[in-house]
């Protein structure tokens, strides 16, 4: 057991008989009664947020949980098999579980948030970007530079669609950021 002022971002507590996670809070002593932690959490599972406030000193349940090294190898089925980097042992994901499954490419590597008393996968994260190749977009227009702010549909080799410059063709790579799918760069090799 715990107390809110073990608080901290990133802290995974059960709420509600659900599990969240602590995006922000904020230790609040009023003048006149008793000091209070406001909180915005994240429900683990379904990753929409809420806002709750905690009386200061109230006992809350801490999950420990583990961030584990994996990389994706192949589907089979709905199923996204991935294996742990250290200890070579496959397990089949959810797609549901992915916070970006549609950038994802067989050989990348992945990080697994794991319940650790109960061993359970709870969620898992791509890297902050992926570089992917553009398999289709309409060809670029002479004229078409880097400072326009114009973009296009373009298709990358995930099947993924991302809107990009006017200037990016077919055959470049570029990275994308996975939290929202939005385009960063062009990637030079």
């Amino acid at each position: 057991m715990a107390t809110t002022a073990d608080f901290r971002n990133g802290l995974c507590i059960v709420f509600k008989d659900d599990l969240y996670r602590i995006v922000q809070f904020q230790h609040v002593k009023p003048g006149k009664g008793p000091a209070f932690v406001r909180t915005k959490m994240q429900n683990i599972k379904t990753g929409r947020t809420l806002e709750n406030t905690f009386t200061s000193g109230v006992k809350i349940d801490v999950v420990r949980i583990e961030r584990r090294p994996y990389q994706f190898l192949y589907m089979e089925g709905e199923d996204y098999i991935m294996m742990h980097t250290e200890t070579y042992e496959q397990i089949p994901i959810a797609k549901d579980l992915i916070n970006a499954p549609q950038f994802l490419k067989e050989g990348d590597a992945v990080e697994m948030v794991v319940h650790a008393d109960t061993e359970t996968p709870l969620y898992v994260e791509l890297m902050p970007t992926v570089v992917l190749e553009v398999t289709y977009t309409e060809p670029g227009l002479k004229g078409d530079t880097a400072s326009s702010t114009a973009l296009k549909a373009a298709e990358v080799e995930t099947g993924a669609r991302v809107m990009v410059p006017l200037f990016i063709n077919t055959g470049e790579k570029i990275r994308i950021k996975t939290e929202d799918g939005t385009y960063v760069e062009r990637v030079r090799e």
